[in-house]
């Protein structure tokens, strides 16, 4: 079993860590893996998804409807974000596989990709990382800019506000926030009146 299921799975919370990551993805890993976590973190695909995608789906496609593995519903899906990076790198590759293993003529496995995100995770001193990673900090950043909880809701396919909100982990970091300065008195006076 890998380790994911074992530690509490972030997503990535600040910028430069996410730059970090894409680097150490670049520089300690591949470029299959660097395009994979760009890929989860700018579509908040499951990993299953992203893995079980050929080029043939998204080859020179903008957007492109998924039937998603787990809720077996179909999902569109923006590339404008990533079209260039993804066709520089679909013309590397050789096969059908969109993240094809170099041991047989299939995709990575989710445990290479959980490693992969692991090893360069490690390499910059991330912790909390896993497979779920890629969806949640895509999730937590949609969020932050859009404030549109139902959308997201939507697009994660959750069942449950308070569902989507703990898989961002926005729930216990927004009840902090909120207690932050929260006050009813104040010199003792009412500061509701």
């Amino acid at each position: 079993m890998p380790k994911e299921h074992l530690i509490d799975v972030q997503p990535i919370r600040s910028s430069e860590k996410l730059d970090d990551m894409k680097w150490s993805l670049k520089r300690h890993c591949s470029e299959r893996d660097y395009i994979l976590f760009l890929l989860g973190i700018n579509t908040g695909l499951r990993v299953t998804d992203l893995l079980s995608l050929k080029i043939t789906d998204i080859k020179g496609k903008f957007e492109v409807i998924i039937k998603e593995g787990k809720t077996k519903r179909p999902r569109m899906i923006q590339l404008n974000n990533v079209c260039n990076e993804l066709a520089s790198y679909i013309a590397t590759i050789d096969g059908e596989w969109l993240f094809p293993s170099r041991k047989g003529d299939k995709p990575i496995s989710k445990i290479q990709a959980y490693r992969q995100l692991n090893k360069a995770a490690d390499m910059v001193d991330i912790e909390g990382v896993g497979t779920h990673t890629m969806r949640k900090t895509f999730g937590y950043w949609h969020y932050k800019r859009s404030k549109n909880l139902a959308e997201l809701q939507m697009i994660l396919n959750h069942s449950h506000p308070v569902i989507t909100l703990k898989y961002i982990g926005i729930a216990d970091e927004g009840t902090e926030d909120s207690l932050n300065d929260f006050t009813l008195w104040e010199d003792g006076r009412n500061v509701i009146d």
